[in-house]
């Protein structure tokens, strides 16, 4: 194990964590909001000096990384940054405990968008949208960004692939181009131009400018933070449904975007997965829509508010346009499937991904069919190309491991007695980077009502949901941490 490269790195993003505070500690100089001003300050001096003693100490390390390393140092980065990312909420006194101020940094960080807060709109201006910035960071990984902005030196040390592996979510992680470096870059153009195009459009429909920002935050990380107590269902239909397209385009793989740039428009529509992933789409909200159509005025209404929820469960982004959890069983039941399937591999969006399911139902067929015809081969197939065995061995392994944490997480979280459908949605909506459950933890109720022990496993849920459980799963292992 190079713990001194690891060093390095974890002091790269705690230098870059202190930078992002800039935009939020300048807000809050502003509005003259001096106990979040404080707040930042101490946070970005602790992290800059903690970013500059690891720099010093780690100065002389080799450039060896391999696998293992990168996934030590995913993990270990993004708890770091979750630790010193909760520093302005706690020191502030906007939120008094500190793993309140941490559940709340974690959640935002993962995009997971679940609250312990019971109201928002009492928070400081700058609070708030440091609050929903860190969706925006969350959303393609501060790592991407590290290696966006590495210098040419580091190509070819090893580093690059392992970091984006160990952090991009999908079954498996190629380049769009030779070089990660660029490949990286790429992809935080794409999705900066997005966010921007999706900021214009709320100041289109006449969204104020500071409400406009922290959605595009909260929409292009599907975070779901919403900087009011209703979420966007104060909003007019144009803004809900500005909100319902762009949660919709970011749960899209993003190689697809990159595609049609290079006007490679028939590879876009052959892509398997995003067929899967529009077919989940439009047949969960014409089934909402039909299961709902008493509960509305008009079916204009009822479409609206089923294209909203379903879009927002799917790319686990979070907002609410209304109180879902008031739905028939049947609606409940589609999103709460919804939950666990989650986005596209490549996006912004978390659960198990629907490139990952279909792998999985394809190397159920192939083995269903092995069973008939032992002695045909079959290859599992992905676009017309064959999958690699390590792959769907990597599959089989996340499936594994997804659901003994699931269960295992729901078992500890229940011994503050809530109900199962509450504690069940919890973990399913933490694990996934949802945010809102059922029940005592709908989306017009909080994360509140668990105990420090519950909120630390939903915790660790976040995270390992996140960084798609195995850097996570490596932090907790021995053999992680040896010396080769």
């Amino acid at each position: 194990m190079n713990y001194k490269v690891i060093g390095k790195y974890v002091g790269h993003i705690l230098l870059i964590e202190s930078i992002l505070m800039i935009p939020p500690l300048l807000i809050s100089l502003a509005e003259r909001q001096y106990r979040a001003v404080v707040g930042f300050l101490v946070a970005i001096l602790a992290s800059f000096v903690v970013a500059m003693l690891l720099r010093v100490l780690c100065k002389d390390t080799k450039k060896t990384f391999y696998a293992r390393e990168g996934m030590i140092c995913v993990g270990l980065c993004w708890i770091v940054l979750s630790l010193f990312g909760c520093l302005p909420f706690y020191i502030s006194g906007e939120i008094p405990h500190f793993v309140d101020a941490l559940f709340e940094t974690v959640s935002g960080f993962t995009t997971t968008g679940a609250s312990i807060l019971p109201e928002v709109e009492s928070l400081s201006n700058g609070i708030l949208f440091w609050r929903s910035f860190t969706h925006w960071v969350g959303g393609m990984g501060v790592l991407v960004f590290l290696l966006a902005m590495a210098p040419g030196k580091e190509r070819g040390s090893g580093f690059t692939m392992h970091l984006l592996r160990a952090e991009s979510p999908g079954p498996d992680v190629g380049k769009l181009v030779p070089h990660i470096k660029e490949t990286a870059k790429i992809l935080y153009i794409l999705y900066i131009v997005l966010t921007i195009m999706n900021i214009l459009f709320l100041l289109f429909g006449g969204m104020p400018l500071f409400d406009a920002i922290c959605t595009a935050f909260g929409t292009a990380g599907t975070g779901g933070f919403g900087i009011r107590n209703d979420s966007i269902a104060g909003y007019s239909p144009y803004l809900q449904n500005v909100c319902t397209v762009f949660m919709l385009l970011f749960g899209v793989n993003f190689s697809c975007y990159y595609l049609l740039l290079l006007r490679n428009v028939k590879s876009v529509f052959k892509d398997e997965e995003l067929r899967l992933y529009v077919g989940i789409v439009a047949g969960s909200i014409l089934l909402v829509a039909w299961n709902i159509k008493d509960m509305y005025a008009t079916m204009g209404e009822t479409v609206r508010h089923a294209a909203f929820q379903v879009a927002s469960i799917v790319t686990t982004t979070g907002f609410a346009t209304t109180d879902f959890d008031l739905w028939p069983s049947f609606s409940k039941a589609i999103l709460l499937c919804l939950m666990i399937v989650g986005a596209c591999a490549g996006s912004t969006g978390g659960g198990l991904k629907c490139g990952r399911l279909l792998l999985l139902f394809k190397s159920l067929r192939r083995n269903v069919h092995q069973v008939l015809q032992p002695h045909k081969v079959q290859v599992v197939r992905n676009n017309g190309r064959p999958v690699d065995e390590q792959v769907i061995a990597n599959v089989n392994a996340y499936l594994a491991a997804y659901v003994l944490i699931g269960l295992v997480s729901f078992i500890l979280i229940s011994v503050d007695g809530l109900s199962v459908t509450t504690n069940v949605s919890a973990m399913l909506a933490c694990f996934n980077n949802i945010g809102p459950g059922l029940e005592a933890v709908g989306p017009v109720c909080n994360y509140s009502v668990y105990g420090v022990f519950s909120k630390l496993v939903l915790i660790v849920d976040m995270l390992a949901g996140r960084l798609e459980i195995f850097p996570i799963l490596a932090l907790c292992t021995r053999s992680g941490w040896k010396r080769r």
